[in-house]
């Protein structure tokens, strides 16, 4: 009998060990699991926050190129417009001198008109700048073609332009994005790159639109934190982003650019 109630004491307490031993590696999973889980809620914010942030320097960096923008057509208005229309009006009271003789009256007369024109073909081009009239007329491909057109004059590089895609029924907003996107790499090739030959390519597959830039400059390490901070490349993917686009950007030192983005 004692026996028998040793056995059954002995199967009870293995029965608790095993018990218990569940319990502990329950327990285990469960704490496992949530700290696993914490693990990646907190993964998952840090990725929020980082978009957030990285939103918050895109809508920074659209903040202050206008800025700069509205300062620079500031400074144009008042340099290249308002000192001449005041030299204008100078000139034009000189008129009322009393005994002026025909060449001094002509003289004058000649300085209003040189003046006027001036300031009429500045004004053109600081509207031409706000808005390419040729993009409202004609569209994108045409803007497009005059931006080639006129880096094509200057000698200095040849940049070659191809377009697949039918831009007619995308809105000004978006021929203007791309537009710029394309005049800030042109300018980038031609000043900083120092590049003679730009490709520029637009094509549609699988109904994505995209375009392709190449130029054969001397190219920059495009990790660098110099090139992560520019305004510029910010200014131009901030541009791709409200076109609802991607884009892949790939430099090195004296091997060029190579651009690709996407937009809807």
């Amino acid at each position: 009998m004692k026996e028998i109630n040793l056995e059954n004491s002995e199967i009870i307490q293995v029965f608790f060990f095993v018990l218990l031993a569940f319990i502990s590696m329950f327990m285990v999973l469960i704490m496992f699991f949530y700290f696993s889980r914490k693990k990646i809620v907190k993964i998952e914010v840090d990725k929020k926050n980082l978009e957030i942030e990285h939103q918050k320097e895109l809508l920074h960096s659209i903040l202050f190129a206008q800025e700069e923008e509205r300062k620079r057509i500031a400074q144009d208005l008042h340099d290249d417009i308002s000192s001449k229309l005041n030299i204008v009006s100078l000139n034009s009271h000189l008129l009322k001198t009393p005994n002026l003789n025909e060449e001094e009256q002509m003289e004058i007369t000649n300085n209003i008109i040189e003046l006027t024109q001036n300031a009429i073909e500045n004004s053109r081009r600081i509207a031409h700048d706000l808005l390419p009239p040729v993009l409202e007329k004609f569209g994108l491909h045409a803007g497009i073609e005059e931006l080639v057109e006129e880096f094509n004059s200057t000698k200095i590089v040849k940049v070659s332009f191809d377009n697949q895609i039918n831009f007619d029924n995308y809105p000004i907003e978006k021929h203007l994005h791309i537009f710029r996107i394309l005049q800030e790499l042109l300018n980038n090739s031609v000043r900083h790159g120092k590049a003679t030959e730009i490709s520029i390519q637009f094509t549609n597959f699988d109904g994505q639109n995209s375009c392709t830039y190449i130029d054969n400059g001397i190219g920059f390490d495009n990790s660098s934190e110099e090139y992560q901070k520019g305004l510029g490349m910010k200014n131009i993917e901030s541009r791709i982003n409200f076109l609802g686009g991607q884009f892949s950007f790939n430099s090195q030192p004296n091997e060029g650019v190579i651009m690709v983005f996407n937009f809807k």
